[in-house]
C-alpha cells in the first residue's frame, strides 16, 4: 500500500446502523413506515408538505440522539493522520462523521441538521422542527424545507466527487447497498481511472463484482482494522 496517496471513501447507511439509525431498505427500515413517493420526492412535498416535514423532523431528532460508533471514529482518525488527499463522501444525512472528528466530509444527499430556504437559497443549521413553517432567518419567508436531496433531484457537489475519483489511488465503499445511483456507479468510475477498489460491508452489495476486494462484517469491526492497516503501511 506504499503507493497509495489519495483516497476516496464512500459511506452509506450501514456505517450508521450500529449507531441506531435505521437503514432505508432493511425489513425494519424507514420505508416500511412510509412510501418513498409520500416523503422523499419534490412532488410529495408539494402535495403534502406537513407530512414530509413531520417525517424529517423525526429524522432530525433521531440523528441528534445517535452517537458515532467505532467506524466513524476510525475514519476521523484517518482524516486526522492521512497526509495525502482524502475525501469522505457520505450518502448519509446524519452528522456522525463530523461529531467523531472528521473534517474532509462531503454530504452528497444533504444533511438532516440543515434547512434550505427555497425563496433566497440560504442554508441554515437547523435542530428544531420545520412542520410549523418557521421563517427563514435570512429573508423571513416561510419557505424552508429539509436540505435533503430527494429522489429525482441531483446530488450535491458531483463535479467535486468525480474530480477526486479521477486522481485517487484507492476507492473504499463502506456500508452501502450499491442500489442507489449515481453513488452506486462510483466504483465503476474509479475502475475507469485504474483506481484500486475495496468494499467493506455487512454483506455483498449489488455492485460487489466491480470491487478488487470485498471484506464482510460489521463496519465497527472492519473499518478500524482497515484504518490501522493502511496507517501502518
Amino acid at each position: 500500500m506504499d503507493h497509495i496517496r489519495n483516497i476516496v471513501i464512500l459511506t452509506g447507511a450501514g456505517i450508521s446502523a450500529e449507531s441506531g439509525l435505521r437503514t432505508f431498505r432493511a425489513e425494519d427500515g424507514l420505508w416500511e413506515d412510509c412510501r418513498v413517493e409520500d416523503v422523499a420526492t419534490p412532488q410529495a412535498f408539494r402535495r403534502d408538505p406537513e407530512l414530509v416535514q413531520r417525517f424529517y423532523d423525526e429524522r432530525r431528532i433521531n440523528v441528534m440522539a445517535a452517537e458515532p460508533n467505532a467506524a466513524h471514529h476510525a475514519l476521523a482518525r484517518l482524516d486526522a493522520e492521512w497526509k495525502g488527499k482524502l475525501l469522505i463522501v457520505t450518502q448519509n444525512i446524519d452528522d456522525l462523521h463530523e461529531r467523531a472528528g472528521a473534517r474532509r466530509v462531503l454530504h452528497m444527499h444533504g444533511e438532516a441538521l440543515s434547512a434550505w430556504c427555497t425563496a433566497c437559497d440560504a442554508r441554515h443549521r437547523w435542530t428544531g422542527p420545520l412542520r410549523d413553517a418557521p421563517p427563514c432567518p435570512a429573508c423571513g419567508a416561510a419557505a424552508l424545507r429539509p436540505d435533503i436531496v430527494w429522489f429525482g433531484e441531483m446530488p450535491y457537489r458531483m463535479d467535486e466527487i468525480y474530480r477526486a475519483l479521477g486522481v485517487a489511488d484507492l476507492f473504499v465503499s463502506i456500508g452501502t447497498s450499491g442500489a442507489v445511483y449515481p453513488a452506486a456507479g462510483f466504483v465503476q468510475e474509479a475502475r475507469s481511472h485504474r483506481v484500486r477498489t475495496l468494499e467493506l460491508n455487512l454483506e455483498r452489495s449489488q455492485g460487489s463484482q466491480w470491487f478488487d476486494e470485498t471484506r464482510l462484517g460489521p463496519a465497527s469491526e472492519l473499518v478500524p482494522r482497515w484504518v490501522e492497516e493502511i496507517l501502518a503501511a
